[in-house]
């Protein structure tokens, strides 16, 4: 099921078929969207610039609008059409993977409003290296997301549910150290917040990665993954 023109079934009537494929692009075309606003989000936490925070905050916006946009289409095929089978399975996959997608969008937001409060504040920001560290990870989970999506790939939906795990590690890791850091120097506690608040966000977009890879793997085998460990998310993709 890798090949691009067959994730969904093919029809007579070619409305229809144009209907699944536009709603299959405008999805990617949210995701490339959404990827951008977390670059944009990290670059700006790290370099402290104020504008390109500013820039994912109106990014934010169109990204809103596609969720809309697409909740209508998948709501009005449902409706018109009355898909079944794998036709079915993509619009709920998508329908699902959209939620996660704008809430992405939403933690990108949050990390540029952390650069907007530092850029403002006097004392200088702690924890840069783990954001780095952690935001190069994340950054890697949804693009090899949007490329399952893109390629209808299940091993590749499988790889970033792995990578969640190692998400998951390094921010604990991170935390520790900068509650540590903070134990140590009171004064830095309300920058140090910040930080802690960005890294919380880059956490949350892993897991809504991980979510959107459990809809992959749900589009192309049928399984509900949701809930699932990964082990017996790993026979599911092996079948």
């Amino acid at each position: 099921m890798k090949d691009t023109e067959r994730i969904y079934s093919q029809h007579t009537s070619k409305q229809y078929n144009d209907e699944l494929g536009k709603l299959r692009s405008d999805f990617l075309e949210m995701g490339e969207l959404v990827e951008k606003q977390i670059r944009d989000a990290l670059d700006s936490l790290l370099t402290q610039d104020k504008q390109l925070a500013e820039g994912v905050l109106a990014l934010d916006r169109r990204t809103n609008d596609y969720e809309r946009q697409i909740d209508r289409d998948c709501t009005q095929i449902i409706a018109l059409r009355q898909p079944a089978a794998i036709d079915l399975r993509l619009i709920i996959s998508i329908s699902r993977a959209l939620v996660d997608l704008e809430r992405i969008g939403d933690e990108a937001t949050r990390i540029a409003k952390q650069t907007l409060d530092l850029v403002n504040s006097e004392s200088g920001t702690r924890g840069l290296r783990e954001i780095r560290h952690i935001g190069e990870l994340v950054g890697e989970m949804f693009n090899l997301v949007l490329q399952a999506f893109a390629s209808s790939d299940t091993e590749l939906a499988y790889k970033v549910v792995k990578c969640d795990l190692k998400v998951d590690q390094e921010y604990q890791s991170a935390m520790r150290s900068l509650i540590t850091f903070m134990m140590e120097d009171s004064r830095a506690i309300s920058n140090v917040l910040k930080t802690i608040w960005a890294l919380r966000s880059l956490e949350r977009i892993g897991d809504h990665a991980c979510n959107l890879a459990e809809q992959v793997i749900y589009q192309v085998s049928g399984t509900d993954v949701r809930h699932m460990d990964t082990g017996e998310i790993k026979e599911v993709v092996r079948d």
